[in-house]
């Protein structure tokens, strides 16, 4: 496992005495967490498996992993879903990814008994470009609507996301509204406005790339490297890439 040698401080002793709660309880709020969820498909590989299996494995990680964020008092936890260049994929593996984001947008009863609201940001569905399906766009809109009165952690799903085009996208409204292009008013245009800045971006199965992920709202966090793929990534490792955040 890899990480950020701000975690060696923690396992050191400097912190001995301090759980990952506790932790959390002096930093400052709120705590956004953010991942990148990768390899999927190579765990499916080294078990002989096709690739849809580790995208079906890489789901009930996802559904476990917001279980134990929303335990730990996380208050956003940001998710790469499903990226503008995803669609080059081949068809069979994008349709199955789309039914399993389907899926996952519909699991409202478990979202509401962890008291957890839905949120999305990608192109938007009227712009041009925009490839989701009308199925998975309600999926969509009735889980934000469905989880809307849920005041616990937010999930924000990255879905047809990338940051160019989000900033590319922020930049042109400035430009066409005629107002100054600086940093608050760029911040203002972006997909959601009310996503506090990242705490630490987590990045699975032994990749050390960022991918076109946030790249505006993680200008200051902390990056925590794993090797293991997404349909390993487990609460302890959760917890790891937690301890990097400080005060």
């Amino acid at each position: 496992m890899l990480v950020e040698t701000e975690l060696s401080s923690f396992h050191s002793g400097i912190l001995p005495s301090l759980s990952v709660s506790s932790v959390l309880s002096v930093i400052r709020k709120p705590v956004h967490v953010a991942c990148i969820m990768d390899g999927n498909g190579r765990w499916a590989r080294k078990r002989g498996l096709p690739r849809t299996a580790g995208h079906t494995a890489g789901e009930e990680t996802l559904s476990d992993v917001v279980r134990a964020a929303s335990k730990r008092e996380i208050d956003y936890l940001t998710v790469f879903g499903f990226s503008t260049e995803n669609w080059v994929r081949p068809r069979a593996e994008v349709k199955h990814i789309l039914g399993l984001h389907k899926k996952l947008f519909g699991r409202i009863a478990e979202l509401n008994e962890n008291n957890i609201r839905v949120n999305w940001i990608g192109r938007p569905f009227d712009e041009p470009g925009s490839q989701t399906p009308v199925y998975v766009q309600r999926a969509i809109r009735k889980a934000i609507q469905d989880t809307a009165a849920n005041t616990g952690m937010v999930l924000t799903v990255a879905f047809d996301y990338g940051s160019r085009a989000e900033l590319t996208r922020a930049a042109e409204k400035l430009v066409k509204s005629g107002e100054t292009l600086n940093v608050e008013n760029l911040t203002k245009n972006l997909y959601d406005t009310l996503l506090p800045p990242v705490d630490v971006l987590v990045r699975t199965s032994g990749e050390s790339r960022i991918s076109n992920f946030l790249l505006w709202q993680i200008s200051n966090a902390k990056i925590y490297f794993t090797d293991r793929p997404w349909p390993d990534f487990d609460a302890i490792e959760l917890d790891a890439a937690l301890a990097l955040i400080d005060n």
